[in-house]
């Protein structure tokens, strides 16, 4: 399958340790420190590439070291680079993670992450394309007005579609816009926290009732727990996550987009696409940063053989 993923492209600097909390005029020590591959949209096509789909990606990065990084490492991981823009006016986006056992805070430096626009992607690109998703709906501030058009002409062309939302800085949350890409989309795949912010309510079963008439299949990453499936005419369904010991959970949600993906386009629907992708998402908290532990289809096969 030829997926095309759509995305900003980042730099992920992992902190790890017990206490990453900064305390003004002192000093502390942390267990690691790594540079590597980041981005919602990077890791999940890299994590696309593992399981076995072609992947190629469209992106904005800095004519500058971190930028070559980031290519660099997206071609090892065996995704398409040929339209990734290299911009010698800006810098390469950074993000700054504190990664503990239990949970991740992330401060991040822009930098290209919002410049993509609708005229820097190349129509070629979703020649023979069979899915399209993008990450960071709140991120890509170049893009953002403009997907509901892109996702209504690529779906009127038989291409599947998908999103992840990531955090809003901002605290705009824009639900009208995201209810009007909804119909557009195949595939919501916000966190727990996210989909309450953006439909202001205390519960993702709540949330699910405030969809839009129209919205398709959504799965919502509650961490730990598992994801919960919203499917229209359907009562929402929690998949529990698989029990694992993680190094980092930096990039797990990314990695459950891409085991998502890759299950909705082989055919599988419903508690067996969830469970396909909570598989993936496991295997990604296994090593440091999102692509430290990359998902496989050998490696998932062995955790859905677990009861």
């Amino acid at each position: 399958m030829k997926i095309v993923v759509i995305g900003e492209l980042n730099v992920d600097v992992i902190l790890s340790g017990t206490d990453l909390i900064p305390e003004w005029n002192r000093e502390k020590l942390i267990d690691s420190f790594d540079i590597v591959l980041g981005s919602s949209s990077a890791i999940t096509a890299c994590a696309l590439a593992g399981i076995g789909a072609e992947v190629h990606f469209v992106s904005i990065v800095g004519e500058d070291d971190f930028g070559r990084f980031c290519v660099k490492e997206l071609e090892r991981m065996q995704v398409n680079t040929m339209h990734v823009i290299r911009d010698p006016e800006v810098k390469t986006g950074v993000t700054l993670s504190f990664s503990t056992p239990s949970d991740r805070g992330l401060l991040t430096y822009p930098g290209s992450i919002p410049l993509l626009k609708p005229e820097k992607i190349p129509a070629k690109v979703f020649e023979d394309a069979d899915h399209v998703h993008f990450g960071s709906y709140f991120l890509q501030d170049g893009m953002r007005p403009h997907w509901e058009d892109l996702f209504a002409r690529l779906r009127s062309q038989g291409i599947t579609t998908s999103f992840d939302t990531g955090w809003d800085v901002h605290g705009m949350w824009h639900r009208d816009g995201i209810d009007r890409l909804l119909p557009h989309t195949d595939l919501f795949i916000p966190s727990e926290e996210e989909i309450i912010h953006i439909y202001q309510t205390d519960s993702v079963e709540e949330a699910g009732r405030r969809l839009p008439v129209g919205a398709n299949t959504v799965a919502v990453k509650c961490g730990s727990k598992g994801a919960m499936l919203l499917t229209p005419g359907k009562d929402p369904e929690m998949i529990p996550s698989f029990k694992v010991t993680p190094v980092d959970t930096t990039g797990a949600g990314d990695a459950f987009n891409a085991g998502l993906i890759y299950a909705f386009r082989s055919g599988l629907r419903g508690h067996d696409m969830v469970r396909f992708a909570n598989a993936s998402g496991a295997i990604s908290t296994q090593g440091v940063g999102g692509t430290g532990s990359l998902p496989t289809t050998q490696k998932i096969e062995s955790f859905l053989k677990l009861v």
